[in-house]
């Protein structure tokens, strides 16, 4: 089993990330064969100053390899390092209704936020699409506002089997039934743990960088410390229970809890009332040093080392481009180029 995910380098990386989906691929390593990738040319429709993406792009590798993700078990790459990815976004573009395009969730989210509606954030699921075609993924770990995505990989996958395979069906993509030809383009399945679909922000939003609502996982302590006490909270009294409904606080304590227990005791003076909103900020605080500054401190380490890190990102495009250059060639011969 091939499991492909990737992480935008459109700034710093926050507890969104960690719980919405890096913790998943340290597990998801041991489970399959893994391609991880810091998606840079996404960046591009949002970040324009090109220090910044390469500081991101920095950042975010340096995130993947503190909290456990392992070279030896797992490609770690940059989205450029690997040409191929654009040259199957232009064939699959010529595929591609545009009426897909115009219903997309997070184009159409990202507009009503203000964002310039250009050509790249427009065809955005187009280049998602390829990155998870060019290597023949088989489960792709995406977030809850994502699996729009994963239906659209599938759809143009199956559009591009039916022009350009002779014999394709369908309704037998892999060719098992006499007659029929497997896809050259497999068909992706979204997987999406619920528990950490959505991480809510310091707002009671969905943790995003866009949002402007992140914790972020290495920022300065007084930082940290600044955004967890600036979580929003509503005027129940202190003796009152604490409401657990649009309460991003207790859903943040329930995400961070290093144990069951911890939680489970925490909830019961949540639900019981006596203690306000600072202590339990106070407690979030503590777990997140708990739990997160083992990383903090590999990422030090790390910086000390970046001929190391360098290498990573060599082998992983490497062992990247292993695998997409038959896949593209087979979709290239296919299509008549």
């Amino acid at each position: 089993m091939r499991i492909l995910s990737g992480i935008q380098s459109s700034g710093r990386l926050h507890l969104g990330n960690y719980y919405g989906a890096i913790r998943q691929w340290v597990r998801y390593q041991d489970q399959g064969d893994a391609y991880y990738f810091i998606a840079d040319l996404h960046s591009l429709t949002s970040v324009k100053d090109p220090k910044a993406r390469l500081e991101f792009t920095k950042d975010a590798v340096l995130t993947l390899l503190s909290f456990g993700i392992d070279p030896a078990r797992a490609a770690v790459f940059v989205q450029s390092h690997v040409p191929e990815v654009t040259e199957l976004y232009w064939i699959l573009g010529t595929l591609v209704p545009l009426a897909n395009l115009e219903r997309a969730h997070s184009y159409k989210d990202k507009i009503a936020r203000g964002m310039n509606p250009d050509f790249g954030l427009f065809a955005y699921p187009v280049l998602m699409t390829a990155d998870i075609l060019l290597y023949d993924a088989d489960v792709v770990p995406v977030g809850k506002d994502q699996v729009q995505h994963i239906e659209f990989a599938r759809d143009w996958a199956t559009k591009f089997n039916v022009t350009y395979v002779p014999g394709y069906d369908p309704q037998d993509p892999t060719g098992k039934e006499k007659g029929h030809a497997p896809g050259l383009l497999k068909l992706p399945e979204a997987r999406l743990e619920e528990a950490t679909a959505v991480v809510p922000g310091v707002d009671g939003q969905k943790m995003s960088k866009s949002y402007g609502n992140t914790v972020d996982l290495f920022g300065e302590d007084k930082d940290v410390k600044k955004k967890i006490m600036s979580i929003r909270t509503d005027s129940t009294p202190v003796e009152a229970p604490k409401p657990t409904a649009d309460a991003p606080l207790y859903d943040l304590l329930k995400l961070m809890a290093p144990t069951p227990a911890d939680f489970a005791e925490v909830e019961r003076a949540w639900r019981e009332g006596g203690r306000g909103y600072g202590d339990f900020k106070k407690k979030l605080l503590e777990w997140f040093h708990a739990q997160l500054d083992g990383p903090r401190a590999r990422r030090q380490e790390l910086l000390g080392d970046w001929g190391h890190v360098e290498r990573v990102l060599a082998d992983g495009a490497q062992r990247a481009r292993a695998t997409a250059t038959p896949v593209l060639q087979a979709v290239k011969r296919a299509a008549g180029l």
